[in-house]
């Protein structure tokens, strides 16, 4: 477990603003992932950013335990060296054990700002896919999203009994308030998984959508999910179409629209637009929206209404976090098993053959009287007594890899299992194992 690190901000303990400076351009992954990873000095490497949240996880090659690396993250994310203690201010880390469990929370919605929320599961699955073909994504963190996203899927298993809520309900909730009677159009600029959520809950109260994206053809499906209409996103900057608010989840470097696109929107009917923007960095500016008359909703305002929720969410997915528990266990016994195989299994062929030397040293002397049959028997007696003996110390360090130490471990083979070709050196270290293993 000591190869995986987690290095990341989110609404936990920074704003939105922070987060927004730390995002990566999702266009720009391609180029930006294997670069990072020569950087930062990592075998394996994924990076998360949500509305939320920016993550990098990685993972450590040839056993290596996974070091701090927030002065090195911060640094390449925003290209100058971190002042003394400025990363670990404003970077949080994980590593280990604790890296893992923090990727089954945020794989299962636990570490949400709305607690329990499905769309993080289909971000991280974004993100894996992204990394896969960036070429950083191997067989450690493939194991890890696996099992991570396989956690997701039983917690909504789990949970199918239970009301299931998003930031894009919340979203939804302000769209509804705004519209009041009103069954005016809505317009959703990006493809995404907030997008679409929000898209289909509007759709079932028959309120008319606009899909805006930079490419037509990639909201086709979302289109035909929610019976909207499409506008590519440069028609719909030079002349916007009448909406009522709007709906803003795209991956961008800048704003979207600009401040004249939006005098357009709120100079229609003197009906002031709603803006909901799930953006980090943000969609719109903020200043620039409001000053077009443009009701804006932020991020930021989004978690601060939820965070008093947090706490009762958290209470009622108690069962998700036991399963969580639950399955860390497993993986912690799996893995340490793992780590020793070789060296329980050199353990095994050390008692079968000193059993064998010592049976046939006694044929040679004190028995040699035996005939065929009853040679045969006693080698069979020996070595099923040699079986028997080292079940025990099998038994036990297998239970035992999970609480110790790989120095304990490394220290008792060393002892207790002679070298000899063709056996694992006792002289190596035992890594902690991989979930690649």
């Amino acid at each position: 477990m000591d190869q995986f690190g987690v290095v990341g901000i989110s609404y936990r303990h920074a704003g939105v603003d922070d987060v927004a400076r730390l995002s990566l351009d999702r266009t720009s992954l391609p180029q930006r992932l294997p670069a990072l990873r020569q950087a930062l000095g990592v075998a394996e490497l994924l990076y998360l950013g949500t509305c939320n949240r920016v993550e990098l996880l990685y993972a450590t090659g040839g056993g290596q335990p996974a070091g701090d690396l927030r002065g090195e993250v911060l640094a390449e994310l925003t290209g100058c060296a971190p002042t003394p203690g400025q990363a670990p201010r404003l970077l949080r880390a994980w590593a280990g054990e604790s890296a893992i469990e923090h990727v089954l929370l945020v794989a299962c919605g636990l570490d949400s700002a709305q607690a329990g929320e499905r769309e993080i599961s289909a971000q991280l699955r974004l993100a894996w896919e992204s990394a896969r073909a960036a070429g950083t994504c191997g067989p450690l963190l493939n194991r890890l999203l696996g099992e991570a996203l396989g956690m997701a899927n039983r917690v909504q298993r789990l949970r199918s009994g239970l009301p299931q809520r998003s930031l894009a309900d919340l979203a939804v909730e302000r769209v509804r308030a705004h519209l009041g009677e009103r069954r005016e159009r809505v317009a959703l600029i990006g493809v995404s998984p907030m997008t679409r959520r929000c898209g289909l809950s509007l759709a079932r109260e028959g309120v008319p959508l606009l899909i805006v994206n930079r490419t037509p053809a990639a909201a086709e499906s979302l289109a035909a999910e929610v019976s909207g209409q499409i506008m590519a996103l440069e028609d719909f900057r030079a002349a916007p179409e009448r909406v009522a608010a709007l709906v803003l989840a795209a991956a961008a470097g800048a704003p979207l629209l600009d401040e004249a696109t939006l005098e357009q929107l709120a100079g229609r009917d003197g009906q002031r637009p709603l803006a909901v923007d799930f953006g980090v960095p943000p969609n719109l500016d903020p200043g620039v929206a409001r000053r077009a008359r443009i009701d804006y909703v932020g991020m930021d305002d989004l978690v601060h209404a939820v965070e008093d929720q947090r706490v009762n969410e958290l209470l009622r997915l108690a069962p998700v976090r036991a399963a969580i528990d639950e399955r860390l266990s497993r993986l912690r016994t799996e893995m340490a098993s793992r780590a020793i195989g070789p060296h329980l299994a050199g353990l095994r062929e050390a008692f079968e053959r000193i059993a064998a030397e010592e049976t046939e040293r006694a044929l040679a002397a004190q028995l040699h009287t035996l005939d065929a049959a009853q040679r045969e028997a006693v080698l069979r007696l020996a070595e099923r007594v040699a079986h028997s003996l080292v079940h025990l110390p099998i038994c036990g360090l297998r239970a035992a890899a999970a609480h110790t130490t790989p120095e304990v471990l490394e220290a008792f083979f060393r002892e207790a299992q002679p070298h000899r070709r063709g056996s694992p050196d006792p002289t190596l270290p035992i890594e902690q194992a991989s979930l690649s293993s």
